[in-house]
């Protein structure tokens, strides 16, 4: 039986990383300077201060199948923080396998143990596979999301 891990992002998975954010821009059709990826690194392996991203990266027999990005910021809704996750990925071959849902759980673990009252996060409307399990696992909310990029 394969063994599934969820655990907190480590320096040393720089390289799989890398592999799996550059599979998930690529479905957003997106492409990010070095930079951006650089940065991003950095950040969710950095110090876990309040504000900063922070990644997990879930193994399937030890090899790096997908990842999850999250944080915690402040709401003027609440006391305690709650949790965005930005980011949630798993490689094509292991959909449909219960890695989705193991990381989403993992933010929860994480955000239930941070006292966070709640976690939150948004996809685009085709993407119809992930929005399966998500209608499963959280509400959807009525809220539509503008945005102004400069």
């Amino acid at each position: 039986m394969s063994r599934v891990v969820i655990r907190p992002l480590h320096t040393d998975d720089e390289g799989e990383w890398r592999r799996l954010w550059t599979a998930y821009l690529a479905f957003y059709e997106t492409v990010l300077p070095e930079e951006i990826f650089a940065t991003t690194f950095a950040r969710l392996t950095g110090e876990t201060a309040d504000g900063e991203f922070r990644g997990l990266i879930a193994t399937l027999d030890g090899k790096p199948v997908g990842l999850a990005h999250y944080l915690f910021h402040r709401s003027c809704w609440t006391v305690g923080n709650v949790c965005y996750l930005q980011d949630l990925y798993a490689d094509p071959e292991v959909r449909g396998s219960g890695i989705g849902r193991a990381l989403i759980e993992g933010v929860y673990a994480k955000a239930k143990e941070a006292g966070s009252p709640e976690v939150y996060w948004m996809t685009q409307e085709f993407n119809a596979t992930a929005r399966q399990l998500y209608d499963r696992i959280a509400d959807k909310t009525p809220f539509i999301i503008y945005q102004k990029s400069f």
